[in-house]
């Protein structure tokens, strides 16, 4: 096979440009076709998360790539979360009792930007902006697209085409319409949505709340975060229900009903947000959903990635993150079948979907977790009994969280299915008062051990 053959890369954000810098770098003429306009010279950052978690997976990508101290630079560490109740009370919970892990706040248009910039280094990769994909021809390896300055459309082939498109991808979309082969999608919507709001620096530039966290204001069925930014300020985002609720979205219409939504139920972050009204109006409210679908590609021609092929919801902060792994383990597949598309496609998706089902799954665990369960006195005693274990026994004993996002060498499912059983473990242990925080940590270790082993036990004779 020549290296020098043709890919098209459907999208430009964060999956999209990290694949075509990593497929530019293994030598292939790379064409990428992103339907906004270039972030780098126009802000199209409204409404969307404008800063994201990222941490040992994503991370994982960037040593591939060359980019970590790069990636590192643009990156605020978070060690922990720090829990605001409504009396202003706060307490900080960290992520890990090893003090070397914890993530970072990071900018997606600066990241985006990076990326970007170092894929356009090599002459054999080219990125094309306002052009919108409108459908795929995945039997002869053809895309249409529209572009937006010149209202012309027109085709392009390749010898494979890879959708990063996100969410509502056009790859996808023609999968489904085509109806050339069984193709199995979902696509969930939660009941809540979120909104994009933000804490701005002092006057003189500084962090107006404490800088290395993520904040939650957890409210049982809503809550606010904040992560910070590297120019002082926090992005904010309220998930809320859009019709549920004595404040819901559908019923926040007036700049008086929303500041007393906040004054009720999140006065500390009211009294650094000065410009919330301003904030609520004028950023749109977006949706919240995961997509899982099957399969990913169409013999050796088609390949959806990222979002495209498992859209998360954002409460696990690894949405960027499993994106980014798929490249890393897309890119290790390559490095044994290169050449043959077809086996390169099937194995990637063979290894990697129990994986992405599997984040997607604990995402929407840590959704509950969030708004609610970190104020309970019984999440806030086992999460003391973990960070204990990980300080003591720092490689004998990693908590679900842990797993997930410090441990990149095992896969998502394999973290989950220990971590749910280590939390149902430690739970049960301390409902039946079978252990107690001030217990010897040898003996709370044991006892810990000993129940998760039971219970995957019993899980795998199911």
């Amino acid at each position: 096979m020549s290296k020098q053959q043709n890919v098209i890369i459907i999208g430009a954000g964060l999956c999209g440009s990290l694949l075509a810098l990593r497929m530019g770098q293994r030598g292939y003429r790379v064409s990428v076709f992103e339907m906004r306009p270039d972030l780098r010279k126009v802000d199209i950052s409204a409404g969307r998360s404008i800063n994201l978690a990222f941490s040992d997976r994503g991370n994982k990508a960037m040593k591939l790539v060359g980019l970590e101290d790069k990636a590192q630079a643009l990156s605020i560490p978070m060690h922990g979360r720090m829990i605001h109740d409504k009396e202003g009370n706060t307490f900080q919970s960290n992520y890990s009792g090893r003090t070397h892990e914890y993530i970072n706040s990071i900018s997606r248009g600066d990241l985006n930007s990076l990326l970007l910039n170092e894929a356009e280094q090599h002459e054999n990769v080219n990125i094309y902006f306002n052009k919108k994909c409108k459908s795929v021809d995945f039997e002869n390896t053809s895309a249409l697209f529209k572009d937006y300055e010149t209202k012309l459309e027109f085709t392009e082939n390749a010898d494979i085409i890879i959708a990063t498109d996100g969410a509502g991808s056009a790859l996808r979309k023609s999968y489904f319409l085509g109806k050339k082969f069984l193709f199995s999608f979902s696509q969930d919507y939660l009941s809540h949505g979120y909104k994009e709001l933000s804490i701005l620096p002092t006057k003189s530039g500084d962090y107006k709340t404490h800088k290395n966290a993520l904040h939650i204001w957890p409210r049982g069925d809503f809550m606010l975060i904040a992560l910070p930014n590297l120019d002082g300020s926090f992005t904010v985002t309220l998930f809320l229900s859009y019709s549920k609720g004595e404040y819901n979205f559908d019923n926040l219409t007036t700049p008086e009903r929303v500041e007393a939504f906040f004054n009720k139920e999140f006065p500390d972050a009211l009294e650094l947000m000065p410009n919330l009204t301003q904030d609520f109006f004028e950023n749109p409210t977006a949706a919240l959903g995961t997509v899982k679908c099957s399969p990913w590609h169409y013999k050796g021609n088609t390949l959806l990635m990222g979002d495209a092929a498992h859209a998360i919801v954002p409460f696990y902060g690894q949405g960027m993150n499993a994106a980014f792994e798929d490249v890393v383990e897309f890119d290790a597949i390559l490095d044994e079948y290169e050449g043959d598309w077809q086996t390169v496609f099937e194995r990637y998706e063979n290894h990697r979907k129990k994986d992405t089902d599997a984040i997607a799954d604990l995402a929407l665990d840590n959704f509950l977790e969030m708004r609610d369960h970190v104020a309970h006195p019984i999440f806030q005693e086992k999460r003391k009994i973990e960070m204990a274990l990980e300080k003591e026994f720092p490689t004998k004993y990693s908590s679900k969280y842990s797993l997930v996002t410090f441990n990149e060498n095992i896969g998502y499912q394999e973290a989950m299915l220990k971590g749910r059983a280590q939390d149902k473990a430690i739970l049960s242990l301390l409902k039946n008062k079978s252990i107690t925080p001030s217990e010897n940590l040898n003996s709370i270790l044991k006892k810990v051990q000993q129940e998760t082993e039971n219970i995957l036990n019993l899980n795998s004779a199911f």
